[in-house]
C-alpha cells in the first residue's frame, strides 16, 4: 500500500487543492497528532553496512555521476544528530564540485524555530554571500523538515530541497522515538519558557517553522523526496511528497540514508537538474 493508512486527525490525500494557510500558500496533507508506528528498529544497526559500502564507491571518490557548478549545498543533521554526523557527505558534495556547509546548528536537539532564525539564517547568508547564488538544501530526517521550512520561508535564496527521510506530512514512528521526542520538548519548554510557544515541538504548533513547513514547497524550488520503505525509524508513507515525479525510494535504513550510495547518485543527479 503506498498511501499512509487512513487516520482520523489528519487532512485527506487529495485534499490539497482545497488547504491553504492565511498567506494563501497551498498546504500538504498533514497529521495533527504524532503516531505510533510498529517498525522493526533493530533493523537501523545494519546502517554500518551502507557505511562501508559508501566508501567502496567510486562515485564517493568523485568518479562518475553528475559534476556540480560550484553552488552552494548545506546539509542539516536529523534528529539529536551533530552537524558532524554528515562530514561524508560534505566532504563528497565538495569533490563533486559544489561548496558545501555545515548547518550550523550544531546538536539538533533544541527548538527547530530557533535554529533556523539564531543559527541556520546566518549560515544560508554566508553560503549566498561565498557563492553569489541561490542555495541548495539537503536535510536529514527532521533536518529535512526544517529545510523544506526555510524553502517556504526564504524561496528567492534556496535553489532546490532534497529530503532523506523525512517524515513531511506528519510524525509517524517508532515508540522509543517518540518518547524521546516528549523529552526533548519538555526540556525545550523548560529551557525557553515564553520564549517558545506551548506546543513548540508537537504537530500542533504554530510558529513559522511549522507554518511553513505545513506548505508546498514554493514554484521556482525543486523538491526531491527520499525515503526507504525498510526504515526502522518512521513509516516511510509519510516522507513522500504529492508529486511523483520528486520521490525516490531507495532499499536501506533510516540512519544510512545519510550513507547510502544509491542516495548520493540520486543527489547528484537531482543538484546537477536544480
Amino acid at each position: 500500500m503506498d498511501d499512509p493508512p487512513v487516520i482520523h486527525n489528519r487532512l485527506a490525500i487529495g485534499s490539497i487543492e482545497a488547504a491553504v494557510d492565511t498567506m494563501g500558500r497551498a498546504q500538504i496533507t498533514y497529521l495533527e497528532d504524532h503516531q505510533e508506528a510498529a517498525l522493526p528498529i533493530w533493523t537501523e544497526a545494519l546502517f554500518a553496512t551502507e557505511l562501508l559500502m559508501l566508501h567502496a564507491d567510486p562515485l564517493y571518490y568523485g568518479f562518475g555521476g553528475a559534476r556540480g557548478d560550484g553552488s552552494g549545498v548545506i546539509v542539516i543533521p536529523g534528529f539529536l544528530c551533530p552537524d558532524v554526523w554528515l562530514m561524508p557527505m560534505l566532504h563528497w558534495l565538495e569533490r563533486m564540485g559544489y561548496q558545501s556547509f555545515y548547518s550550523g546548528i550544531g546538536l539538533n536537539n533544541e527548538c527547530p524555530n530557533l535554529l533556523i532564525q539564531n543559527r541556520l539564517n546566518e549560515t544560508i547568508d554566508k553560503a549566498i554571500e561565498q557563492t553569489g547564488r541561490k542555495v541548495h538544501l539537503i536535510g536529514h530526517s527532521l533536518g529535512g523538515i526544517m529545510a523544506r521550512s526555510i524553502a517556504g520561508q526564504r524561496a528567492k535564496d534556496i535553489a532546490s530541497v532534497i529530503t532523506l527521510g523525512a517524515p513531511l506530512r506528519g510524525l509517524v514512528a517508532h515508540g522509543s522515538v517518540l518518547r524521546v521526542a516528549e523529552q526533548i520538548r519538555l526540556s525545550i519548554l523548560e529551557k525557553h519558557n515564553s520564549g517558545v510557544l506551548p506546543e513548540c515541538y508537537t504537530a500542533r504548533c504554530t510558529c513559522e517553522f511549522a507554518k511553513a513547513a505545513r506548505t508546498c514547497v514554493p514554484d521556482g524550488v525543486m523538491e526531491t523526496a527520499i525515503y526507504t520503505e525498510d526504515d526502522g525509524v518512521v513509516d516511510w508513507r509519510y516522507c513522500k511528497t504529492d508529486d511523483c515525479s520528486a520521490n525516490f525510494a531507495v532499499h536501506g535504513t533510516h540512519v544510512g540514508l545519510v550513507f547510502n550510495p544509491s542516495v548520493y547518485r540520486i543527489i547528484a543527479d537531482r543538484l546537477a537538474t536544480a
